[in-house]
């Protein structure tokens, strides 16, 4: 069996957003949820799996009805398991994604997004309904999404007093003065957009972060190691010295570090060349 790969899901390319996962998690399951976390059982994630690869999930071992972290922990084993027998190497935060926290579970969902539409181009044909029937729970966990509440066309709206009325006049004037900071702030209409965007922009900030601290380290770990006595006054070391501690002012750094290469290439016996410096890119 072949080895399925952790894909990656940097934001800066293959994220997708809040409201495209919801759309897909209770297209394919057949629910309602209303937030990405609501997912964080872990009986959801199985659920899919099993979307994918029938009858590799063990439905009946699926609690969608768990509430502790124990219980979701249990639904986790069960995902792991799965994981395992595909040979996929992505890792579970499950100690994140029981807290119920949104960037997690969003960020793993979208691992799932990606991982379900390689497997054929996604669900053809599934039955989520007919499958959650074995699972504890799984009959219930449509009827927990209550239906969105709206007002009946026909009701009347209820009747003024005339106090209330003359009451409305007097404070007319504030009200118009207050309309202008009030239209320029977002309407509640647009709270899932922004939410969206706000969510992703965080997860961006996220991936930047870690990208940073990343190459921190390896810079740290080539100074650990040009600190070391043996190599310290070597031409090689030197200018790599140089170069890392050059300021923004330095323009000619590596000129200068050539430079000292070229004078001690002459008793090493040696021909250095440093690449021209990449100023944009990444290093992927």
């Amino acid at each position: 069996m072949r080895r399925v790969k952790a894909f990656s899901t940097s934001p800066l390319g293959l994220l997708r957003g809040r409201v495209e996962i919801l759309q897909w998690i209770n297209s394919t399951l057949q629910l309602s949820l209303s937030k990405v976390e609501e997912a964080c059982s872990g009986a959801f994630h199985c659920q899919l799996m099993d979307s994918v690869h029938p009858g590799m999930v063990p439905m009946h071992k699926v609690n969608f009805d768990a509430k502790s972290e124990y219980e979701m922990i249990q639904n986790y084993k069960v995902l792991q398991d799965v994981f395992n027998k595909l040979k996929i190497t992505k890792h579970i935060e499950v100690s994140k994604l029981v807290k119920g926290r949104p960037l997690d579970n969003l960020e793993f969902m979208q691992w799932m997004k990606k991982y379900c539409d390689s497997i054929n181009g996604g669900v053809q044909s599934y039955n989520a309904l007919d499958r959650r029937e074995a699972s504890k729970g799984g009959k219930e966990i449509g009827k927990k999404c209550p239906p969105a509440v709206s007002r009946p066309v026909g009701a009347a709206p209820k009747p003024h007093s005339s106090h209330g009325s003359r009451k409305k006049d007097a404070l007319s004037g504030s009200n118009t003065a207050q309309t202008t900071k009030v239209s320029s702030r977002p309407s509640s209409r647009e709270g899932p957009a922004y939410d969206e965007h706000i969510t992703e922009l965080k997860l961006s900030v996220d991936s930047l972060e870690k990208e940073r601290d990343y190459c921190f380290s390896k810079l740290r770990d080539i100074e650990n190691l040009c600190q070391f006595p043996d190599i310290q006054k070597s031409p090689i070391v030197e200018a790599i010295t140089m170069i890392l501690y050059a300021t923004d002012n330095d323009s000619p750094i590596v000129e200068q570090a050539e430079a000292l290469l070229t004078r001690g290439k002459l008793s090493d016996g040696l021909n250095f060349t440093i690449a021209p410096t990449v100023t944009s890119g990444s290093r992927y």
